[in-house]
């Protein structure tokens, strides 16, 4: 209760005066002028927002400006958790780090992000969609709040701190904003929740890293990371390049079990599929620069090579789209989408490395995605993503078969579930022997794919919500076997 005089007279009930500043933040990055667009962003109203933005309104409208404390679009869709409203602004090129308000505090961050509203409200998918397109996981909004862990934190949102943690969040950062806090009496109840919330995760945190010294018998697998019993005879003649980026060079997002699907691909390769040991390549994260890419596809593979070889090339990690030519790129360790051109190792240049080797056939298989529009895949600041449609855009040899993880405008998912990628875990599950339809201990591509495509499909409306549609390139009339 407080007197005419202004006194706080209640004991122990404290409204903690940090979170009274940060409601009466949100509520004025929240509130805005209350125009039509800001309206149809809160209500996540797609068809009022694409009627505007087409009419011409600022899809950034909000934005700090001279002072202004309104919330960006994206900041009310992502705060209100209006996850269609957040893929369309994303996709229509919507600034992802837009600050929103309150620079003048601190001054350290710029004030709050699309993100940090994310975290206050606790819309775990919103921080997966504003990451996944590239959103800085720690930007702090200022001083007091920190980053959108710490904000989270002190919300009690657990799914998002942990969501965020898997992310690769700064936990010491975090828990330096929070420890601060709870040494305030003034702010101290949310202040030591949320630090004992992150001390909570970081403790599991360190037991993972213990339990990667276990022995592998003893930790636990998906049913694909236990190989079949049946195995197929050596091929001496098979080659095979197998690329898993999980962690990059520059500040980009994880591509989420890239490491683990190559390393399982490999052990497919060599101790299923008949691939000698020393004809399979492995590149993993630091080992899968550019010109790692430049000399094993472009020197190793036709000095080794004999023209009755199989050759099979594996990718998971990001892929990057050219926004000016259209252009699809490989994402290497040391790749920039922001200048991929320099950087990337191009998807024509691949096809066309491989189409001139004397080969008697090559499969390439990519779990990755080249719109720019998320999951793996990442495009250059300011960009926005495109549809592309590889069936149109790439025209491999007749010898050639490609498999991508998803059609031009979709995203690829992971199966968290199983510690893949959703492509590659129904890719190894139908290699296992799921794909077998005739039963002859024979894996032809086709019937790999059409194996695995609803599978792949379903999981991903399930989830996530998401169209996930694999695609085969294939010369037609052509029996092409993975596994014989």
């Amino acid at each position: 209760m407080i007197s005419g005089g202004g006194v706080m007279k209640t004991k122990g009930n404290f409204i903690s005066l940090i979170s009274v500043i940060f409601l009466l933040l949100v509520g004025m990055a929240m509130g805005g002028c209350g125009t039509a667009l800001t309206q149809a962003a809160k209500e996540g109203d797609i068809s009022a927002l694409q009627k505007l933005i087409e009419e011409g309104a600022d899809i950034n409208e909000g934005a700090i400006v001279g002072g202004s404390m309104n919330g960006s679009l994206l900041s009310q869709a992502a705060y209100y958790c209006r996850i269609e409203a957040v893929k369309y602004l994303i996709h229509k090129g919507a600034d992802i780090n837009n600050a929103t308000g309150w620079t003048d505090y601190g001054a350290s961050g710029g004030g709050l992000r699309p993100l940090h509203m994310a975290a206050r409200s606790g819309c775990t998918e919103a921080i997966k969609l504003l990451l996944d397109a590239g959103a800085d996981i720690d930007v702090r909004a200022n001083k007091m709040f920190g980053s959108a862990l710490a904000i989270a934190a002190y919300h009690g949102n657990i799914k998002s701190v942990k969501y965020l943690i898997e992310r690769g969040a700064d936990v010491d950062d975090a828990s330096q904003v929070l420890k601060g806090l709870a040494d305030d009496k003034m702010k101290g109840r949310g202040g030591k929740e949320g630090l004992a919330l992150l001390q909570k995760f970081e403790k599991q945190k360190i037991a993972i890293r213990l339990s990667e010294n276990i022995p592998p018998s003893i930790v636990a697998k998906s049913d694909v990371d236990e190989l079949p019993a049946i195995k197929a005879k050596l091929n001496r003649n098979s080659y095979a390049i197998v690329i898993g980026i999980e962690s990059y060079r520059q500040k980009l997002p994880k591509a989420d079990y890239a490491v683990a699907d190559a390393k399982a691909m490999t052990e497919y390769l060599t101790k299923v599929m008949g691939y000698p040991e020393e004809n399979v390549i492995t590149l993993i994260n630091e080992q899968a620069t550019k010109s790692d890419f430049e000399k094993y596809i472009e020197e190793w593979l036709p000095k080794n090579i004999e023209p009755n070889s199989s050759v099979f090339i594996y990718y998971s990690g990001h892929g990057a789209p050219n926004t000016k030519t259209g252009d699809a790129f490989l994402v290497p360790y040391d790749g920039d989408p922001n200048f991929i051109e320099k950087t990337g190792y191009p998807l024509k240049k691949l096809y066309d490395n491989l189409s001139k080797l004397q080969a008697k056939g090559v499969i390439v298989a990519l779990d990755s995605c080249f719109s720019g529009a998320g999951g793996h895949s990442v495009l250059a600041q300011g960009s926005r993503p495109l549809v592309m449609n590889l069936q149109t855009t790439l025209s491999p040899a007749k010898n050639m078969i490609i498999m991508a993880a998803s059609s031009g405008s979709e995203t690829s998912s992971t199966y968290n579930d199983k510690g893949h990628g959703l492509f590659t875990y129904f890719m190894l599950k139908g290699i296992k022997g799921e794909a077998d339809m005739n039963e002859d201990g024979k894996i032809e591509i086709e019937e790999l794919y059409q194996y695995m495509k609803p599978n792949v499909q379903k999981i991903a409306r399930r989830l996530y919500n998401n169209e996930q549609t694999p695609q085969l390139i294939a010369p037609e009339k052509q029996k092409i076997f993975l596994k014989d």
